[in-house]
């Protein structure tokens, strides 16, 4: 299933604000979407800004974008090494946490699958993007100890939605598609999988999405542990499947913006249906769309994506 809950707006009548800001609002594009299109999970919605938002940083809301962080809540050493952890439930992930118990009680036991970001990105965006990586090469020190205390929150963030009832999240972890692979391997995979080695078991899976990240990523990503991997349109998807030889699952990587929100349905059918027969045979090959779809997706185009999984599913 392709990741986008705000194409539920267009259903419900409610404005991105109400979706990260009530889990009400939230709970009723979810469930508006699984009336329409029947899909076998739900998903909370993709979300960066909430836990960033918690550590201090400053977000940009607005009715019909997804909130944005601006400027940077730590700029020095000394800043970071003061800088206080919070708690789960704090601020909006409140919003996220509630929104996961309440589809738990009306989804008829369907799994649902909450939202949370990857601790390097949540890094850069307490520090800055574009500071952070510089910061890996100049100041590794720095970066390390920023990623301790995100991780440390993301853990228990994880465990939240856990016992919240989630069947699992999907951790974004884009930023670290920015990095090198070596990076990537010192500054991001360590880190997630001890998000992972304390979160997931057999009732809890950790859905590791990046999708920033290429082929030359793919080995480092996997070190993180996880067992269902998302990406974006840079992955070289029937390669990395080629590499993984089914040992874990590998989803993605319709482009969200260029294909699905500004494609035609013939756009959208013909690029689904190369992506379905290219990895023809693959049961660890799951069609998703590469990242969250944007707000004002059209459900017709969302419609054609169901359409065409519906149509290579065996009778």
């Amino acid at each position: 299933m392709p990741i986008g809950v705000y194409t539920g707006l267009a259903i419900t009548g409610s404005c991105v604000r109400d979706v990260v800001t009530d889990p009400d609002a939230q709970v009723a594009a979810v469930l508006a979407l699984h009336e329409r299109f029947h899909a076998p999970l739900m998903l909370t919605a993709m979300d960066l800004s909430a836990e960033a938002e918690i550590f201090g940083c400053e977000v940009r809301m607005a009715d019909d974008e997804i909130p944005a962080v601006i400027g940077r809540r730590a700029t020095t050493a000394a800043e970071i090494e003061t800088l206080p952890v919070p708690v789960p439930g704090d601020g909006r992930t409140r919003v996220h946490l509630e929104t996961a118990r309440k589809l738990g009680s009306a989804s008829h036991g369907l799994p649902v699958i909450g939202g949370l970001i990857g601790p390097f990105s949540l890094a850069a965006r307490i520090f800055g993007v574009s500071e952070t990586l510089e910061a890996t090469l100049s100041q590794p020190e720095l970066v390390l100890s920023l990623l301790e205390k995100a991780t440390s929150f993301l853990a228990e963030y994880a465990m939240a939605f856990r016992t919240a009832g989630a069947a699992g999240v999907i951790m974004a972890e884009p930023a670290a598609g920015l990095l090198s692979p070596r990076g990537l391997a010192k500054f991001s995979s360590p880190f997630v999988k001890q998000i992972v080695t304390g979160a997931q078991n057999e009732n809890f899976a950790i859905i590791l999405h990046n999708c920033a990240a290429k082929l030359a990523h793919l080995p480092k990503v996997l070190e993180s542990g996880a067992e269902i991997y998302h990406f974006g349109a840079p992955m070289d998807l029937l390669a990395a499947l080629q590499q993984v030889k089914g040992e874990v699952i590998l989803c993605g990587n319709l482009d969200p913006t260029h294909i699905i929100h500004d494609g035609t349905p013939d756009t959208i059918r013909t690029e689904a249906m190369h992506l379905l027969h290219a990895a023809a045979g693959n049961p660890a090959f799951v069609l998703s769309s590469g990242c969250d779809l944007p707000p004002g997706t059209r459900l017709e185009n969302v419609e054609v994506f169901y359409q065409v999984v519906q149509s290579a599913l065996p009778i």
